[in-house]
């Protein structure tokens, strides 16, 4: 058993940017990672440009040159490794926090590294920064589960003369409908809203709208997804069924934090929100010494917090953490 003062749950941009505010105020910080840093990034397509601009996505002080004014996905895994490297954070990659219990006034990690080794640590404090890249919102249909559906998109050279079907209305759903139809796939994209989410990046709007009105891309608003078979999708419109035939199925439904992850520490999530329950300005939940840090703050709406505001939060924790 090992025994630290922190320890952070997770190393995307804002466990990484927290263990940086706490280095800075004389504090050194565990990270453990059950994959490997800033892996949410690692998982967006090849060709993903950030909404934001490369200073916004900055941590730590360390400045993040780009070739443009909004960096690509493999700019900022250059970047992140590069801080991560420099600040000489202690970052422990591929272990899994599997639970964490009160132990009277400190706190019991229990974890499981990739080779199966079982570890424990005692830790005074815990942040939370893991984010909910890792659990896609599941339409609960039949057929979801099939080997040819899929909840990420990587890139789009695979599906190249195929018909792929893309369910889903926000930017993941645009941007790999745009990339699929740029590698010579077949498209169609349903979505059950009437319109786009005005959360859909503004620059990328106009290429889709001409590709849908030139019919290189087949868009069906108001479709209610009831079924995947091996060949087709089953949507419902306007009271009437109709299907469309799809060699693949890239369900971009959006994505959720580990809720009970959270309610196992005694952090009370709520039911409506998804929200933990927090304190604002020290980002300390209900439970007296967890603390959270990064989107996961915003329970079920995953636009309200993005590197670019979660970033902050990892001062407030230190401040919060050095006042004692």
């Amino acid at each position: 058993m090992r025994n630290e003062r922190i320890i952070i749950i997770g190393a995307g941009p804002c466990g990484l940017s927290a263990g940086l505010a706490l280095q800075e105020k004389g504090c050194d910080p565990l990270l453990i990672e059950k994959n490997n840093i800033v892996h949410s990034i690692q998982h967006y397509p090849l060709h993903q440009t950030f909404f934001s601009s490369s200073e916004k996505l900055e941590i730590g002080g360390y400045p993040f040159p780009s070739i443009e004014r909004k960096p690509k996905r493999h700019e900022a895994l250059v970047y992140y490794r590069h801080v991560a490297q420099r600040s000489g954070l202690r970052i422990q990659s591929y272990e899994k926090v599997e639970k964490v219990q009160d132990a009277r006034g400190s706190f019991s990690v229990f974890t499981r590294t990739k080779d199966g080794q079982e570890c424990r640590y005692e830790a005074e404090k815990i942040i939370v920064a893991t984010g909910y890249y890792d659990n896609p919102n599941k339409m609960h249909i039949p057929g979801e589960d099939l080997s040819h559906v899929f909840h990420y998109f990587k890139e789009s050279h695979p599906f190249f003369q195929k018909r792929v079907t893309v369910i889903g209305g926000k930017n993941s759903a645009v941007d790999a409908a745009l990339a699929l139809e740029k590698a010579g796939a077949e498209v169609t994209v349903l979505y059950r809203g009437s319109e786009f989410s005005p959360a859909v990046k503004p620059w990328i709007l106009p290429d889709f709208y001409s590709l849908v009105r030139h019919r290189k891309i087949s868009m069906i608003y108001e479709a209610e997804v009831q079924h995947i078979t091996p060949a087709e999708v089953v949507y419902a419109q306007n009271g009437q069924t109709f299907r469309v035939e799809a060699d693949f199925v890239f369900a971009m439904t959006g994505y959720h934090p580990d809720h009970s992850f959270l309610r196992n520490m005694g952090v009370e999530v709520e039911p409506e929100t998804g929200r933990p329950v927090h304190d604002y300005h020290t980002m300390e939940t209900n439970k007296e010494g967890i603390f959270i840090a990064g989107v996961i703050a915003a329970g079920n709406d995953a636009n309200e917090i993005f590197i670019e505001n979660g970033r902050h939060h990892g001062e407030r924790i230190a401040q919060a953490i050095v006042r004692g």
